[in-house]
């Protein structure tokens, strides 16, 4: 099994798992303890995992509260739907990038890719992007930070979007539905989200099932306003109609 597949597969497995040892991993792959080792390290080292005595876990690179617990939910359909929405992007484009446990896993697959423009209020996506040596341009936006999520925030942070043209806003969202659109549940994420759309070309929103036909307290956008969704299923009749009359281009991540 080539380098490349194996370490995806370890991926997949500590996604499902969580936590695994490094017996389990031998085990299910077939593979000697040894290379499952290097594997580990080499994961670790791009902050795709976190190595623990005798195996590896989930990274905790945002903190051990809310945001971390999110990261562990649906982790399998949000790697799956990062995966499927990196193909969606070139090299000479810029993206708008805000903070989301989807969006680390975007992040994660985005940064193979070379020659993009990332603007994001996130510190870990622009370490992600800008750790690679792949001739990425990173600007992370500044404004009060928030250690839980690793992200900033704030007027200082919606005001330097505004600096910026990007050819792509890629969102995560906290909720839709067919009557309101997208919504976040904090306040101030929903107005970087809003900003990073009225600075962009297109909008494209990563999303697990778990967030259609739901509410959240602020409003992000209209669905007009979204030009395509990546999510892991079709979603319910109502809400799927909508989006189709509004002209969102639905991308069922596999």
């Amino acid at each position: 099994m080539k380098i490349k597949r194996r370490q995806s597969k370890i991926l997949e497995i500590i996604r499902k798992k969580e936590r695994v040892a490094v017996e389990e991993l031998a085990h299910l792959l077939d593979i000697s303890k040894e290379t499952i080792r290097r594997d580990l390290t080499d994961l670790a080292n791009l902050d795709k995992i976190k190595k623990i005595h005798g195996g590896a876990t989930l990274p905790r690179v945002f903190g051990e509260g809310s945001f971390q617990h999110r990261m562990g939910e649906n982790a399998t359909n949000k790697a799956a739907i990062g995966h499927a929405a990196a193909k969606l992007f070139q090299t000479g484009e810029t993206l708008f990038i805000d903070t989301g446990s989807t969006t680390h896993y975007f992040a994660q697959e985005l940064a193979e890719i070379s020659g993009l423009t990332i603007v994001t209020n996130s510190t870990w996506i622009a370490r992600t992007v800008a750790s690679t040596n792949n001739n990425n341009q990173v600007f992370l936006l500044g404004g009060e930070f928030s250690s839980d999520n690793s992200q900033t925030v704030g007027a200082m942070v919606t005001s330097q979007i505004r600096s910026f043209r990007a050819h792509h806003a890629v969102l995560t969202i906290g909720a839709l539905d067919w009557r309101t659109g997208a919504m976040d549940y904090d306040i101030e994420e929903a107005q970087i989200a809003r900003a990073m759309i009225e600075q962009s070309q297109s909008v494209t929103v990563l999303m697990d099932s778990s967030k259609f036909n739901k509410l959240a307290s602020f409003e992000v956008c209209s669905l007009e306003k979204i030009d395509r969704i990546i999510c892991d299923s079709i979603p319910p009749n109502e809400l799927n109609e909508a989006l189709i009359a509004a002209n969102v281009e639905i991308i069922i991540a596999k």
